[in-house]
């Protein structure tokens, strides 16, 4: 009998069940279609031999008219910048305090109690001392005058901290110094955290000690970031609001000064006016340079409004005061209850609220901004689950996709059931967006049913049309087109490259894809394959015999086991860039098709191999 060529439409579908996808691929991991033909995606490698504390849910790049190339990075603890491999803390202070603090020492213990009143520690935080000199003999000014993790929060007035030596003397005091301690923003949630009844919660959260049996939800710490011209504007959300900030690149050509320097309020800039207390998200209008804040603290104080949309003058990030000699203004979306995301398109801006989108436009009258509603009925799963590529914007809602080109428009996917039938809905926040432009890819990675953190992704091909799935870990990423890879981070705080090798960072990286069963007869007869033609090409590849592996699943029935034979398994062969054929013997109705490779060095695309099959009765 003549071969049959095994081709499949390009893409997965697992809306229909396995025997109704004949002529289809039906499960897949880190695997990609390019012009039709799956392919093993690229591996990664560390960008970085540091990492950065916390889970980071926000990576941003931006390039300086001095031609620094910086990356900002948000985690749950910190705020960094990244340039050259080299991380720089520029966590915002909360407070400091001089000549206040003093420690006490234990002989035999290198735990240091610290007294400063009304600081407020919180277990987590960190705290950075100067002016400090020696404590309980062993415990060195050089020792305390450092950043410190706080490892207890005794009361309002005082915590510990724990040092790198044991004190061999109890003593307390000053340290014989003028102490000054500088205490950065107090840690957020890494993810949702759920609390009940008394005491559940913290301050601003409700009313102390209240009991309930509804649990109150924490989100995680959310990043904002955005360039005003060279400097960096920030802000943190932890499910509301947050304070706005910026900090400032200089005009040094030497970027080193500045990277020694954390980011500031707003409020502090020379000539700062009605710099809003509370923002839900900062962003700049590149073309006409506002800066505009999406959930404010009304103009002129009170109560943050997580609808109400203030900008400052242009060009003037610190001036927010409405005046008729600038440009300085307000307005308010009219539906819904918050304001989840706004991001920049082309010559609009949209905004995601929880019920609607809306398009906000620079008008350059003397309204400054106008906005309009273009959906009432739309969703959108998480703050950072939207992504723009080919001027489309993409989003995951909370039951479907969307893209928005001009027009609100259904994604229509083949991966409705393998999504959000297997979604861990308590972990939307988490859930992040973003491109592979190289491949023409959007993806989104999310956290599957059983899973805390986001291990699983599905990507949309945005050219061919098509989707496909896989497992990898990752908590925030970004495809800028400044940095010659797209880069990913995990819940560790390691920074990756991707595309930039063949391995999961120096180890194999199992990828595969199956076929969905497909007839090797008429359905009723039995069909004896013998013999398979490989077609994979391994062009790519560092190992110096790159290898793959090929395995055929026989079935009797579309419900029975695929290994219906005792002499007759699942089989399972390896073929490298010299096999000409794979001799195998399945007898079956009906087969499935896998190719995979779990070996390092390894790149592999597959093209159209042929089966050779002959009838072998009923029975």
């Amino acid at each position: 009998m003549p071969f049959i060529p095994l081709r499949f439409k390009p893409g997965l579908n697992r809306d229909q069940s396995n025997y109704s996808n004949e002529g289809g691929w039906w499960a897949c991991d880190k695997v990609r279609f390019r012009s039709g033909y799956p392919e093993k995606i690229g591996g990664w490698a560390k960008a970085t031999t540091e990492v950065v504390l916390g889970t980071c849910r926000k990576l941003f790049g931006w390039v300086t008219s001095y031609a620094d190339n910086f990356l900002a990075l948000g985690t749950n603890i910190k705020a960094y910048v990244e340039v050259g491999g080299n991380y720089f803390d520029i966590t915002p202070l909360r407070q400091t305090t001089t000549n206040a603090a003093s420690f006490t020492a234990s002989n035999g213990s290198s735990t240091i109690t610290v007294t400063d009143s009304n600081t407020n520690a919180v277990a987590g935080a960190y705290v950075t001392f100067s002016g400090a000199a020696s404590l309980g003999g062993t415990v060195t000014g050089t020792i305390l005058n450092t950043e410190h993790e706080i490892a207890t929060a005794i009361n309002a007035d005082a915590y510990t901290i724990v040092v790198s030596v044991v004190a061999n003397a109890s003593d307390s005091g000053s340290g014989g110094g003028s102490v000054t301690a500088e205490y950065q923003l107090d840690p957020g949630f890494s993810g949702n955290a759920y609390g009940y009844g008394w005491g559940s919660g913290s301050w601003s959260r409700g009313s102390w000690g209240s009991g309930s049996s509804v649990p109150i939800t924490f989100p995680p710490r959310l990043w904002w970031f955005d360039n005003f011209d060279n400097d960096l504007v920030l802000n943190y959300n932890d499910g509301n609001s947050g304070k706005p900030y910026i900090w400032e690149r200089g005009t040094s050509t030497d970027p080193t000064s500045a990277l020694g320097t954390r980011a500031i309020l707003i409020s502090d800039l020379a000539g700062a006016s009605d710099v809003p207390d509370e923002v839900g998200q900062l962003l700049v209008s590149q073309n006409d340079k506002h800066l505009l804040a999406f959930g404010a603290t009304p103009y002129g104080g009170g109560t943050f409004d997580p609808l109400l949309i203030r900008w400052a003058s242009q060009d003037a990030p610190e001036d927010w005061t409405p005046e008729v000699t600038n440009t300085a203004g307000f307005i308010r979306v009219s539906k819904g209850s918050l304001i989840q995301r706004a991001i920049a398109v082309r010559q609009e801006i949209l905004v995601f609220t929880d019920t609607g989108l809306n398009s906000l436009q620079f008008t350059g009258t003397t309204d400054v901004f106008a906005l309009q509603e273009l959906n009432n009925n739309i969703s959108l799963m998480g703050p950072n689950a939207v992504a723009t590529a080919n001027n489309i914007v993409f989003w995951m809602g909370q039951d479907k996709f969307y893209a928005y080109t001009g027009r609100v428009e259904t994604l229509p996917t083949t991966l409705w059931t393998h999504v959000f039938k297997n979604f861990n809905y308590n972990n939307t926040e988490a859930v992040v967006a973003g491109t592979n432009e190289g491949f023409n890819e959007v993806w989104w990675f999310y956290a599957s049913e059983n899973s805390s953190a986001n291990d699983s992704y599905v990507v949309y091909n945005y050219v061919e049309q098509i989707w496909y799935y896989g497992t990898i870990e990752r908590s925030a990423w970004l495809d800028s087109g400044l940095r010659q890879y797209p880069q990913g981070i995990d819940v560790s705080g390691q920074l990756y490259d991707h595309e930039a090798s063949n391995d999961a960072d120096g180890a194999a990286m199992d990828s595969y894809i199956q076929s969905a069963d497909f007839d090797i007869g008429d359905g009723e007869k039995f069909m004896m394959s013998r013999r398979i033609l490989p077609d994979i090409k391994f062009t790519g590849s560092t190992a110096s015999t790159p290898e793959a592996y090929v395995t055929v699943a026989p079935r009797r029935f579309p419900g029975a086991s695929p290994q219906v034979e005792p002499n007759l398994p699942v089989i399972e062969s390896a073929v490298d860039v010299f096999t000409d054929q794979v001799f195998i013997r399945a007898r079956g109705r009906s087969m499935a098709f896998k190719v995979g490779s779990n070996t390092t060095g390894v790149q592999w695309q597959l093209g159209n191999p042929r089966l050779d099959a002959r009838e072998d009765g009923r029975r």
